[in-house]
């Protein structure tokens, strides 16, 4: 692939990182994060080589769903600040070459948004049509989202006698995307946004959001996301929509807008997730293999998003139940570490027994594999998750600055906390930033190592992957090929050490294999070389031509 001007395709080699801003840093002693405790951790994310900023919501909510529940699109959650706190972390992050998106959560609402209390009021309420009402309870009632948490899509609103819609909580009415005044309230929310500077957004359940409401004539559902792109472009043409879209390949494929690429910038690979962890439970990549392969052909603007965990439980959901089942018996032995039937509440350094080789082969793979890395906050220094929190929210405790009780998130008392870090090995105690930080050997400083190689081999956001002939079934070999050179990266999935014969005949006999991640150079014999990988062991490599004139 030809990598030409890439100055407004930023996304296809960025660094991503998901952050919860009540989460990260207290500034204030109240507990709770907020943005000017944000503003402070800036420079930690530019250190460690961060380009892109993820938050979460931030918006006034109840918080009875992380504040996926929002009150108001154009707010802040006085909790965490105001809108110059806000702009003060957007114009610290912008300085250190930072980009921030948000999410755009508009699929549904709080029922306490004021758009709803109106609705609520009579049926013939001008906000009425809004959201999606019926009167009388439909039949085919679909499944929730959150099965054992939701019996129903439908909920009685006892004021007026009908039901309303919610494909989530109860306490999340969805919105009528048919409706064209709800159509004008999202764009004029992305707007807002975009005019206070943010890069784009994470839009949240685009399936859902999309998905018109049963006897509506809309046309093409699809149109409803062109729509949304085309404005994005007129105001921002770096802008981007990164979607959560959990469907099978095919469909992803036209969540992008197929080979125009006309829809979605980004899409999170959760098939290529979900396999990943069968590979890891099986230690073979055959599993992973097979994803990659099956990817559509995409949009050189267009762009896959790599992840290995996330704010939400690990979902395993597209695997079938016996695959499932493999991956719960490896990872979440325990019942209560899993959650709906089909997703882990766990963090990966206690799914992998905080084994250090597997768990830094875990991160080499982000990192290397053909897309765009995301990274959820904790991930650079092994977090664990709070067992004792239960469902989801185990993955969403305070981010572990220093050894002290509350990990030197917050001044406050402990029992004063937004929640609880963990208590057992994953204590603040035992992870944290301050004791990594100086640790040449430290999952932190090796996390840093990949992302500094990452951003210095274009090849693996806009190369053509291609899986490559070696001899052990244990070992991923793949290769990122554009018009600036050829990376290659090796990744063994198995417990014992291994010599892998890598063949790379269409190579140059003169050409060499420069290590990216230690001192070594191989030539290339014939196009064959050897390649000594340990036990989970992982190596990266650039290949060098007489006259390239690139540096390893």
């Amino acid at each position: 692939m030809r990598i030409t001007d890439t100055s407004d395709l930023w996304w296809k080699t960025a660094v991503v990182y998901c952050l919860d801003v009540e989460t990260f840093l207290d500034d204030n002693g109240d507990g709770v994060g907020d943005f000017a405790g944000l503003a402070r951790r800036i420079d930690y994310l530019a250190d460690l080589g961060i380009t892109c900023l993820w938050l979460m919501p931030f918006s006034p909510s109840p918080d009875r769903d992380d504040g996926y529940d929002v009150t108001d699109f154009y707010g802040v959650d006085p909790r965490l600040g105001t809108h110059g706190d806000f702009v003060e972390v957007m114009r610290t992050a912008r300085d250190r070459g930072i980009r921030v998106i948000v999410d755009l959560v508009v699929n549904h609402t709080s029922d306490r948004h004021p758009w709803f209390l109106e609705a609520r009021k009579s049926v013939d309420n001008p906000y009425r049509d809004y959201y999606v009402w019926s009167k009388t309870k439909p039949k085919n009632d679909a499944p929730t989202v959150f099965p054992g948490e939701e019996s129903s899509m439908w909920e009685l609103d006892e004021k007026t006698g009908e039901y309303f819609l919610h494909s989530f909580y109860r306490h999340q009415p969805d919105v009528n995307i048919a409706n064209p005044k709800v159509r004008n309230e999202i764009a004029k929310a992305i707007g807002f946004w975009l005019q206070m500077g943010v890069s784009g957004f994470r839009v949240d359940a685009v399936p859902f959001l999309i998905e018109a409401p049963k006897d509506t004539e809309i046309g093409d559902p699809h149109e409803f996301l062109r729509d949304i792109r085309r404005f994005l472009q007129r105001r921002s043409s770096e802008a981007v929509l990164l979607g959560e879209v959990n469907l099978p390949y095919r469909q992803q494929f036209d969540y992008f807008g197929g080979a125009a690429g006309s829809e979605l910038t980004m899409q999170f690979d959760f098939i290529g997730m979900q396999s990943l962890y069968l590979s890891l439970a099986r230690r073979d990549p055959t599993a992973l293999i097979r994803a990659l392969r099956q990817r559509p052909e995409i949009a050189p603007e267009s762009q896959w998003a790599n992840f290995v965990r996330n704010h939400d439980e690990l979902t395993l959901d597209k695997l079938t139940e016996k695959q499932r089942n493999e991956v719960f018996e490896a990872f979440a032995p325990d019942e209560s570490q899993r959650i709906y039937g089909r997703g882990i509440t766990r963090r990966v350094p206690p799914m992998l027994e905080g084994d250090p080789r597997r768990i830094r082969m875990v991160y080499s793979l982000l990192f290397s594999l053909p897309g765009t890395p995301v990274l959820f906050y904790g991930e650079e220094i092994g977090m664990g998750e709070n067992a004792d929190i239960p469902g989801r929210s185990s993955v969403r405790t305070p981010m572990q600055w220093d050894a002290t009780p509350t990990g030197g998130f917050s001044s406050a008392r402990s029992s004063r906390l937004v929640a609880q870090p963990p208590g057992d090995g994953y204590a603040p105690e035992h992870v944290n930033v301050v004791a990594q930080r100086d640790d040449p050997d430290s999952l932190l400083q090796h996390v840093q190592r990949l992302i500094a190689r990452y951003r210095a081999s274009a090849e693996i956001g806009w190369g053509e992957f291609e899986v490559l002939e070696h001899d052990q079934k244990a070992v991923l070999a793949h290769s990122m090929r554009s018009d600036i050179g050829r990376f290659v990266a090796l990744h063994n999935f198995a417990e014992r050490p291994m010599n892998v014969q890598l063949r790379l005949d269409d190579e140059a006999e003169d050409a060499n294999l420069v290590d990216l991640l230690g001192p070594e150079r191989m030539p290339l014999d014939g196009g064959h070389v050897s390649v000594e990988l340990g036990a989970y062991g992982y190596r990266w490599f650039r290949v060098s031509r007489p006259g390239d004139g690139r540096l390893g």
